[in-house]
């Protein structure tokens, strides 16, 4: 009766298998797509970049930099004082610009983008699928 509610009427175990893709939150899939985004990409560059961290965040923190148009997708924060460089990228401006099925690629492009900016290169030189959306 533990897994119940105190009356003895709550469920007996959750409605999803852990193992179906409907038991994940959306951060969670996100998460995996930008690792997954990242890995790719660490094949290619992993020895030119150094240490980089890669992280995801639901919005922005703060207002737009004066450089930046509108709301950003990611940010790149330079090594500064022994931390490493970060690439952040934020969920939810990401998720309002894309279909569920253009997701992996902008997020994929975003993440290219940032990457050349580390790395002081084109995307198109860093991902060799920038902007083709396959």
């Amino acid at each position: 009766m533990a897994a119940r509610d105190r009356h003895g009427r709550g469920l007996k175990r959750p409605l999803l298998p852990w193992d179906s893709p409907g038991f994940r939150t959306r951060s969670e899939r996100f998460d995996e797509l930008v690792a997954d985004a990242a890995d790719r990409l660490e094949a290619r560059w992993g020895a030119a970049w150094g240490d980089v961290e890669f992280g995801t965040e639901d919005v922005p923190p703060s207002e737009p930099s004066p450089w930046e148009r509108g709301v950003p997708l990611g940010r790149l924060f330079p090594a500064d004082l022994g931390q490493p460089a970060r690439i952040v990228l934020y969920r939810r401006p990401i998720e309002q610009r894309a279909d569920a099925h253009e997701l992996e690629f902008l997020v994929r492009d975003v993440l290219a983008e940032n990457v050349g900016h580390l790395l002081a290169r084109s995307p198109h030189d860093v991902d060799p699928d920038y902007g083709s959306g396959t």
